[in-house]
């Protein structure tokens, strides 16, 4: 199909030198999260101060028309595997489809095949159980939080951005400081184990600041006591980045290892606070489909290379260009079963490269939903186009912020951007049934850790905040507002894990109200936790509202398997199940002396294979 020419082919020069040889650059990739191209200086905004990044920028090339997906994994999807987020099986955040598929090839993976040491640090989000943690995906070394962002479900229990404790290669570990400061130590000890060793790195950094909720150390907060306290907090965790932006390169300086490091910074989708101040003259923000939520900074800086001067290049591209990129540039090899849907963009960051190249298409969209729906939120680009949601037409460099449609005048490039689309979801949309599984009885792991974020159905509690309020037990109020998320319109009511099962035998499942970590009874509420400095409510200072459960039920595919009555002082509730491999819709709750039913918020699953 001659979509699939245009946005799949890879250049033939891109494998040209496939051997791994000591000249392979040691690869850094900072992303922040929901940071937006507006939010630097360099970019206009007159606010903010971003003094290194703004430094990095002046000495490096910058995409000026990058773009990813409108919400965070997605992108993170496309920047792994060179593969359309909607491909990946990653379209949302939460309900099951943030887990990056396992027939997925990553970056980590395919730099570690051709020599590189791997290593991730801070926020993952394509997957927190077996077969889809970093561990698994090609990270030989990994510091991360859980879920989404420092407090989230998955993540270490009464976690609150300081003081935290994180998943260093899958045991949890205590650190002293702030996130963002502790995910860059980590990366930095990484870097120069690798330099004593001889041995070529890739670092993937990414943080999850500075996404909501909004807390920084107490001295950025003072650097924008002029601003609203959402805005100082927001903008204190990205000059407190951009700190750690400065400090790594330095770093690099000192290990002796700069000139033949290529250094990246991104950011994974558009602003989710930044706007209120400056927006680079854009429509929306995060999460929309018009140009603010998905054009983002992108920065690469690598001296030996020659990549070590100011330009700008004004081409089209996207996350999906990264993978096919990074790895030519590494001399690497890539599985012949691998066909990426970006292509290479060297030449477009090679100052001394004509930036020219063959127009194409490219689709971003934004599918917060269980199932992908055609158009739901979709921009079609073309360097001169941009289609939205199929109807609306806007000539982007003549009017950059989406403001006049002219659809109605231009009835032939609508179809044309509508075909290309039809032809991109005709291929896609037979994959969408393929659930991403979390696998029991693997060898790899034994023991399974299940959290309400990956329930599938509705929305579930994805942050500590709402299993704190017993969301699904206690309905939300009318105009309620999570913490550092929009409003949430429904429970998870009938939610289940897909699981896949993998080996015969009598599995265990440890039904919990709450974590392993707050050793607190089925029945029990929790005082909160304490406060940190910011601008919203930590997750662990909302108090831990009791649930009367009075018995448990397994439910399998639909059918109830298993119930019994708990008594009131246990912390967990064990049931047992013979199970053949397969795949399950596995679903355990609890009953409450009021005749309600609520998910168990965690499972702690276990096996043991059948003689």
């Amino acid at each position: 199909m001659k979509w699939f020419l245009l946005c799949v082919g890879v250049p033939v020069s891109l494998f040209a030198a496939c051997c791994v040889n000591a000249d392979q650059p040691n690869i850094v990739i900072v992303i922040a999260d929901d940071q937006g191209y507006g939010d630097l200086g360099h970019t206009g905004n007159p606010i903010i101060q971003t003094p290194h990044i703004d430094a990095l920028a002046a000495e490096s090339t910058s995409l000026t028309d990058y773009h990813v997906a409108p919400t965070c994994s997605p992108t993170r999807a496309a920047l792994m595997t060179g593969h359309w987020t909607d491909r990946t099986g990653v379209w949302h955040t939460i309900n099951g489809r943030s887990m990056l598929r396992e027939n997925e090839v990553t970056l980590g993976q395919l730099l570690k095949d051709n020599g590189y040491r791997t290593g991730m640090f801070g926020k993952w989000h394509l997957g927190d159980n077996y077969p889809y943690r970093p561990e698994d995906r090609g990270f030989g070394e990994v510091y991360r939080h859980g879920g989404g962002g420092v407090g989230q479900t998955p993540d270490v229990w009464d976690n609150a951005y300081f003081d935290g404790s994180y998943f260093h290669n899958g045991t949890v570990v205590p650190a002293k400081g702030f996130c963002t400061d502790v995910f860059f130590s980590q990366a930095k000890s990484f870097m120069k184990e690798q330099v004593e060793a001889g041995k070529p790195f890739f670092a993937y950094i990414s943080t999850n600041a500075p996404h909501g909720p909004l807390h920084c150390p107490q001295k950025y907060l003072d650097m924008y006591s002029g601003q609203s306290a959402k805005i100082a907090a927001f903008f204190g965790m990205i000059t407190n980045i951009d700190d750690n932006v400065g400090a790594t390169r330095q770093f690099l300086e000192e290990l002796g290892v700069a000139d033949n490091t290529l250094f990246i910074f991104t950011t994974d989708n558009g602003t989710a606070t930044g706007n209120e101040v400056f927006n680079a003259g854009m429509r929306g923000k995060k999460g929309s489909e018009y140009e603010g939520g998905h054009r983002v900074p992108f920065i690469a800086h690598w001296p030996a290379a020659g990549w070590d001067m100011g330009h700008q290049c004004d081409i089209l591209c996207h996350a999906v260009d990264v993978v096919p990129t990074i790895v030519g540039l590494a001399g690497g090899k890539k599985p012949q079963s691998v066909r990426w849907d970006g292509v290479s963009i060297e030449t477009l960051l090679d100052p001394k490269e004509e930036s020219a190249v063959a127009d194409r298409m490219l689709v971003t969209d934004s599918q917060r939903i269980r199932d992908p729906i055609k158009w739901r939120k979709t921009a079609v680009m073309s360097q001169q186009w941009r289609l939205i949601n199929g109807s609306q037409l806007f000539e982007i460099k003549k009017d950059p912020g989406q403001t006049e449609d002219v659809a109605a005048n231009h009835p032939q490039q609508v179809k044309k951007m509508k075909a290309f689309y039809d032809s991109w979801w005709a291929e896609l949309e037979p994959t969408f049934l393929q659930t991403t599984e979390i696998y029991l009885g693997a060898q790899e792991a034994p023991r399974v850790a299940l959290t309400c974020h990956d329930w599938i159905g509705g929305t579930p509690p994805w942050n500590q905040h709402m299993v704190r309020a017993a969301m699904g037990y206690r309905p939300k109020k009318s105009g309620q507002k999570n913490q550092g998320e929009a409003d949430v319109s429904q429970t998870a009511s009938g939610s289940f894990w897909a699981v896949k099962v993998m080996e015969p035998g009598t599995y265990t499942f440890e039904l919990r109200r709450w974590p392993t970590e707050a050793n607190k009874s089925l029945a029990s509420s929790l005082p909160a936790g304490a406060a940190v400095p910011g601008a919203s409510k930590a997750f662990r200072e909302t108090p831990g509202e009791a649930i009367p459960i009075v018995s448990a039920g397994l439910r399998i595919n639909g059918d109830v398997k298993s119930a019994v009555l708990v008594g009131k002082d246990s912390q967990s509730v064990q049931m047992s199940l013979s199970l053949q491999p397969g795949s399950y819709e596995l679903a355990p709750f609890f009953k409450t002396e009021d005749g309600k039913e609520v998910g168990a918020y965690y499972c702690i699953v276990t096996g043991q294979k059948q003689p």
